[in-house]
């Protein structure tokens, strides 16, 4: 058959790619087509195709964002599938999305959904000890979800940008698991945030991409906290350097066994913090409407939180990314 000649393929990628997923989590997948699977079979016919699939439900397109893709709950197990249509006649079994040359000619949106994979495969080649990271970045991200600091949409890091973090303790000389978490606490509550986190020196192949250079991109100037994602509200910025600053206080007492791990894994008391709180309310007529509502309406908080720091009498404008749903 001719679909099989031509072929395809799907690539995990994120959390579940690097091993540190649970059982609730999300999974991050790309699906790679070769040349004559334009964009919009993908999220037209091939869509239609998955939301007739009996274990398939919240089926949904989302394409007006900067990476699209699709998202659906396949027998209890949420998937974000994104879609990448790369230059080729054939995409055999197995294939590498490791070469360069194959971002080549190929449109922003298409690189942005290859580099999720392609980042996540170098993070595992670029870590001395794969055990080792994997224990600190499941301890890291356990942390941040715990103090609130978790999440890409709202300002905070996301899923990749933890890894590269982790990754990049790893790469310093004789760090061990017992003293991995330390570490990161170590470095990054004392790191100079205009200065970027590298696992490696930047590729010197240029396909005429923007890249992170504020010699020539004058919006890398103003990128506060530089890693994957840039533009970081200041609030955010600040209540992530008080929790690394914090981390680091706890992690320096249990080494000294003066405190236990949980002490570090115990989650403040948001709404004792606080004298003034708002609450943002998203309701809908209809569940499949409520998922988009609610992902445009988070999608606009950073947008607040930056307003909000505008206005001089207040001093700290800290969002929490716990979403509650609300009692009937």
């Amino acid at each position: 058959m001719l679909a099989e000649k031509l072929g395809g393929m799907i690539y995990t990628f994120g959390s579940y790619r690097l091993g540190v997923n649970h059982k609730r989590a999300n999974i991050d997948a790309l699906c790679v087509a070769p040349r004559n699977i334009e964009r919009q079979d993908y999220f037209g016919s091939f869509l239609e195709l998955l939301k007739k699939q009996p274990e398939v439900t919240e089926c949904r397109a989302v394409e007006e964002v900067l990476v699209p893709d699709v998202k659906m709950n396949l027998d209890g197990i949420k998937i974000d599938l994104l879609f990448a249509r790369l230059a080729l006649k054939e995409i055999p079994d197995n294939f590498d999305l490791c070469e360069d040359m194959l971002l080549k000619n190929l449109d922003p949106k298409l690189v942005r959904s290859l580099n999720r994979c392609r980042a996540t495969d170098e993070i595992l080649r670029l870590v001395p000890n794969i055990d080792n990271f994997r224990l600190a970045l499941r301890s890291t991200k356990l942390w941040a979800k715990k103090h609130g600091i978790y999440s890409n949409s709202l300002g905070y890091f996301g899923g990749v940008s933890w890894a590269m973090l982790v990754a990049r303790t790893c790469q310093l000389p004789n760090v061990v698991a017992a003293t991995q978490v330390h570490k990161f606490f170590l470095v990054f509550s004392r790191w100079k945030w205009s200065h970027p986190v590298f696992l490696k020196r930047p590729d010197t192949v240029n396909l005429g991409f923007q890249v992170w250079d504020p010699r020539v991109n004058v919006q890398g100037r103003f990128h506060l906290m530089p890693i994957i994602t840039p533009a970081y509200p200041h609030s955010t910025r600040k209540v992530m350097l008080n929790e690394f600053s914090r981390g680091m206080q706890i992690t320096d007492e249990i080494m000294l066994g003066k405190a236990g791990w949980d002490k570090l894994f115990e989650a403040p008391s948001f709404f004792f913090k606080y004298r003034y709180i708002i609450v943002l309310l998203v309701t809908s007529n209809n569940t499949d409407d409520l998922l988009e509502w609610c992902e445009l309406v988070e999608s606009k908080i950073r947008y607040l939180i930056q307003n909000l720091e505008r206005i001089l009498h207040i001093n700290l404008a800290h969002v929490n990314p716990k979403c509650f749903e609300q009692q009937e």
